[in-house]
């Protein structure tokens, strides 16, 4: 395996035309690590992982991907690198052993290494059914198991999975982290992109990125403790807020964050000395309640709060 660190990168950027898709993003990645995008549709996260697969040349800046970088047009990255796409990366009309051997064919590996991969993979997925199932007649769980196992076909050290568990149950959710975990357990770096917030807490580190800029990056809980330094506060107002109310509360010294979170409200404060003051004249059939910031509420502040 290639000393150093897996990925590291610096004031990379892109353009297409006018536009800035990615802009001076600047992170760097260990081995063995579960990185996580978390951004709006938008945001940059596919753009900077296509390119760190080799797929988008860099209009400026430069990274380090296994230790190479993209002098040879991102050739050598591709051998680096296994890349499982937003969209389903099988094909659904030809069967599992078919989609398995167009994508060896597709990386040029000696049929002998094919299979062997082919059986260690599909140990590791615990996959035991015919090699002639068709595709289409798979649980959508299983089928994005198998789009990993194609992407790891050729032993990537680095393996980017760009919102893998869309679209699937929750079950099959929970059932891919367990599997993202077996992958770095086996001492590949993995890189993913996802909207669901449950799922990024299991991130070692997040980069949170707003229109092709990285704003924030850090565990799960530094990113909470730097958006919330200060207590944060539920409200259930047993029903609609009192008129006037939350409106004289956003323009409260010292309230950091003001968010509805289904019926109730999250009130984020710069200490407990302007909560305790803002809140001092809260109704009495109204309850409140001292919460842990979660990762949802830091994307409310650093992402949707700039925009409004």
């Amino acid at each position: 395996m290639t000393p150093g660190p897996a990925l590291e990168v610096k004031g990379l950027s892109i353009k297409f035309g006018d536009f800035t898709a990615v802009d001076d993003v600047s992170f760097r990645v260990e081995k063995g690590e579960i990185f996580g995008f978390l951004g709006a549709n938008g945001a940059g996260k596919t753009t900077t992982i296509r390119m760190l697969c080799g797929l988008l040349i860099p209009s400026s800046g430069s990274a380090s991907v296994g230790g190479l970088d993209f002098s040879d047009g991102g050739k050598g990255i591709k051998g680096k690198v296994g890349y499982m796409s937003q969209k389903f990366t099988l094909y659904n009309d030809l069967t599992v052993g078919e989609n398995l051997d167009f994508a060896a064919g597709l990386r040029k590996l000696e049929p002998a290494y094919a299979l062997r991969r082919r059986a260690e993979l599909f140990e590791l997925i615990a996959f035991d059914s015919p090699l002639s199932t068709m595709v289409s007649s798979l649980p959508g769980g299983v089928k994005q198991e198998l789009s990993l196992a194609a992407a790891m076909l050729h032993d990537p050290e680095i393996v980017f999975l760009d919102e893998p568990t869309a679209g699937v149950s929750p079950a099959s959710r929970a059932r891919f982290w367990a599997l993202i975990r077996k992958v770095t357990a086996l001492g590949k770096t993995v890189i993913v992109t996802t909207h669901y917030m449950d799922e990024a807490e299991q991130c070692g580190r997040i980069a949170l990125m707003r229109t092709g800029r990285l704003i924030a990056l850090g565990s799960p809980d530094e990113l909470k403790a730097s958006a919330f330094p200060g207590p944060m506060a539920e409200l259930d107002f047993n029903g609609p807020a009192p008129e006037g109310f939350l409106e004289g509360l956003e323009k409260t010294q010292g309230l950091l964050e003001l968010s509805p979170q289904g019926m109730r409200w999250h009130a984020a404060f710069r200490d407990k000395a302007a909560m305790d003051a803002a809140l001092s004249s809260l109704p009495a059939t109204a309850a409140r309640a001292l919460i842990k910031p979660s990762l949802e509420d830091v994307f409310i502040r650093l992402v949707e709060g700039i925009e409004r």
